[in-house]
């Protein structure tokens, strides 16, 4: 079983009337390659007649964004020509690669009626090799998800990309990135395959674990060593954890805003490319 090495609280950084917590970037620990950045929003209730989310068009471009859909409802439309409206329990898998302009709102009918919000956002680094990709997008409702009890009981697995046996999640990641959510119950316990050589992410949503001697609260960001092929985890809670391994990438990281790349020149080339409009252009 892998040890752990840290466990990082979420800093609090709301965004406007939306409540934000970002568990990484962390002080000391600025990616866990290839996983760049999670956004915690939520969880909370707007009202009736709310403004929604404020995640107005902006471009992106050298990684992708996994956002997973909790509680609420998100529209995404972008410059690729791609459009949807992602309920509960859905995720969303968008490639920017070379660059998209896209937005993330609430629909019309959750600013009408309003309701619980809960959105996770994370950012996954793609290696230089990819960071050019044509853009692509996914978006999956609940029931396109495979979602399976575990081993042991009380534990369920809702598979987003990457293989559990001789299930395979729908998303085919560029990297061989393994992406889900695990819900516990309190008092069950569980054993993730967590490879060696690759990094594990792994981020408590709401809930309790204890994890290799440890005790870790929701809003919490475990680290691990590579030291084991497996993590075990108990439920001291009902527990949602976001739960991911991947081969790190092992390169400069350059990030400026919504770019990462390898170099501060293709941050510059990127910045002139998105105010020329070449990122307006719907994928061929």
């Amino acid at each position: 079983m892998r040890t752990v090495t840290a466990v990082h609280g979420a800093i609090r950084d709301d965004i406007g009337d939306l409540t934000t917590r970002r568990p990484l970037p962390a002080p000391g620990l600025p990616q866990v390659d290839p996983f760049l950045f999670l956004n915690h929003h939520g969880p909370q209730i707007y009202p009736p007649h709310n403004r929604g989310l404020p995640f107005g068009p902006h471009p992106h471009r050298g990684f992708e964004t996994v956002t997973f859909i909790l509680a609420g409802s998100l529209a995404h439309h972008d410059t690729g020509g791609h459009e949807s409206v992602i309920e509960a329990a859905g995720v969303q898998w968008m490639t920017a690669g070379a660059g998209l302009i896209h937005a993330e709102l609430s629909p019309q009918a959750f600013m009408d009626a309003g309701g619980p919000l809960e959105i996770l956002q994370l950012w996954v680094n793609l290696p230089g090799r990819l960071k050019m990709t044509p853009p692509r997008y996914t978006g999956l409702q609940a029931e396109s998800i495979p979602s399976f009890t575990l081993d042991g009981d009380g534990a369920m697995m809702q598979l987003i990309s990457g293989e559990y046996g001789a299930v395979c999640g729908p998303i085919e990641s560029l990297t061989g990135v393994f992406m889900a959510t695990v819900t516990l119950q309190a008092g069950s316990r569980v054993e993730l395959p967590a490879p060696r050589g690759r990094n594990v992410f792994l981020y408590v949503v709401s809930g309790r674990i204890g994890i290799a001697g440890a005790s870790v609260d929701r809003w919490h960001l475990v680290t691990l060593a590579d030291d084991g092929d497996a993590v075990a985890i108990a439920a001291d809670q009902d527990t949602v954890l976001l739960f991911g391994h991947a081969d790190p990438i092992g390169e400069p990281v350059v990030a400026h805003g919504p770019f990462v790349m390898n170099s501060r020149e293709e941050i510059e080339t990127a910045i002139r490319d998105y105010h020329a409009g070449a990122f307006n252009r719907p994928a061929s």
